[in-house]
């Protein structure tokens, strides 16, 4: 796989993130038990939280170095407990607005970064594939299928 057919990749997972919100009303967004108690709010929030992890740490990978563990905040499930928390107070337009922001500074970094890092599994794309197109269905999955439970 080379950087443009990963950047199309991503970008249909990220299309399918998008249309599984599509319509919802900002009441509908934060109305919870979409997983567990976290609403389309707090999902949307998660996934600009693991985008901004990106962003810190794909450039810290690019030049060799190793991103810390999540150990210090008691793992990853302890991680986004503590992430969605501290989000959970954001306005649904702020949360959106950074949801946007936050991607569009990331494929503008995917897009500065040289070729060899695409080309052949490495711990850039590793890690870029966990927090990005193979993050995303899994929680368009739950939002598509609460939207159906919601109908019925």
């Amino acid at each position: 796989m080379d950087k443009q057919q990963l950047l199309k990749r991503l970008e249909k997972a990220w299309a399918t993130l998008n249309e599984s919100c599509n319509g919802l009303s900002d009441s509908q967004l934060t109305e919870p038990g979409v997983i567990g108690d976290w609403s389309v709010k707090d999902i949307l929030a998660h996934v600009t939280t693991w985008e901004e992890e990106a962003l810190k740490y794909l450039p810290l990978i690019v030049t060799g170095g190793r991103p810390p563990r999540y150990t210090q905040y008691g793992g990853l499930n302890a991680f986004n407990a503590q992430m969605t928390e501290q989000k959970r107070d954001l306005v649904v337009s702020y949360v959106l607005k950074q949801l946007d922001e936050t991607h569009r500074r990331l494929i503008d970094y995917i897009r500065s970064v040289p070729e060899e890092h695409f080309t052949r599994e490495t711990r850039f794309r590793h890690r870029l594939r966990l927090d990005t197109y193979s993050h995303y269905p899994m929680h368009a999955k739950a939002i598509r299928e609460w939207r159906e439970r919601s109908v019925e």
